[in-house]
């Protein structure tokens, strides 16, 4: 049920995409307490992007899940930012993160709703 999706403009290969599928879902999986068999992660390199009038390395992430706590957002940001600076040397000034916490009802999967 968690999604963590990774917009960014730093041009990526298959193989580093690959490894940072596997990490970023691991990532998830550890901060949210949740299986990693329900964790969904989508990487897109190489969008055309700018924050700030610039288009230095930039990203924009999304986590999305059921039961998302608010009080604990603030730690998702910087575990998340962190994450991206290990990983694609995106300096955490550079990454905006969207949370949204979905109602059971509208998170589908396996043709039903949790």
């Amino acid at each position: 049920m968690p999604q963590l999706r990774i917009l960014t403009n730093v041009e990526l290969d298959a193989a580093r995409s690959e490894e940072l599928l596997h990490k970023a879902s691991a990532e998830v999986a550890d901060m949210l307490g949740k299986a990693e068999r329900f964790v969904m992660v989508v990487i897109e390199g190489g969008h055309h992007m700018s924050m700030g009038g610039s288009n230095e390395a930039c990203a924009y992430l999304e986590l999305k899940s059921i039961g998302l706590p608010e009080e604990r957002t603030a730690e998702f940001s910087s575990r998340l930012a962190n994450f991206v600076e290990a990983h694609l040397a995106i300096h955490a000034p550079r990454v905006y993160i969207e949370f949204a916490n979905a109602e059971r009802h509208m998170w589908g999967w396996d043709g039903k709703t949790f």
